[in-house]
């Protein structure tokens, strides 16, 4: 039976989400294509169909992944809150996936690593553009800063045992980022 065009895209998009999903939640190596086909409840012999190779396979996840994150959009302090959450920090697999990857990305191809980099820059400008009008002179700088520290502490959030300290990584990161967001609205 033929696979129409519609179908055909529908399963590269469940792969693809299952695919990112996955490599979120348990890293790039423990993840198998068998694996990841049957999370998109599809058979192992259609994977060639979509991709070339598991590695490209690891970068066109990546790319469908933080592109269709959306983080940044709206409200800058509702974005931060939410992302600097015990709810993010303990939610890997939905999460951002710069803050799971990007450690192992740089064993990955040339092109994994590439749309890692392209996520990140779109990040930027996003939060870049989220910020007050009046923060615009120094908005890259207060977007990049902001986020590093955004997925750092998320980071680091997730590798610390004791949930008090985790709790507190998160708190006062959103707590410096949340004034500084402050500071660039009321200055002129």
């Amino acid at each position: 039976m033929r696979v129409t065009r519609e179908q055909m895209a529908e399963n590269r998009r469940r792969i693809l989400d299952s695919a990112s999903q996955l490599f979120r939640e348990k890293g790039f190596d423990a993840v198998s294509v068998v694996e990841v086909m049957k999370a998109a409840g599809l058979t192992h012999g259609g994977f060639y169909g979509h991709f070339r190779s598991k590695d490209d396979l690891i970068a066109q996840a990546l790319a469908h992944g933080l592109a269709s994150g959306g983080e940044g959009e709206g409200d800058l302090h509702a974005f931060v809150a939410a992302y600097l959450s015990p709810g993010h920090r303990d939610n890997a697999a939905e999460g951002c996936a710069t803050a799971c990857l990007a450690a192992d990305v740089r064993h990955q191809t040339p092109a994994a690593r590439a749309a890692l980099e392209e996520g990140i820059r779109a990040q930027i400008d996003r939060f870049s553009k989220a910020l007050p009008a009046a923060a615009a002179a120094d908005g890259r700088q207060m977007a990049i800063a902001s986020w590093a520290a955004m997925v750092g502490a998320v980071i680091l959030s997730r590798a610390i045992e004791d949930p008090e300290l985790s709790q507190e990584v998160l708190e006062q990161t959103r707590s410096w980022i949340d004034a500084g967001i402050d500071r660039a609205s009321t200055s002129s």
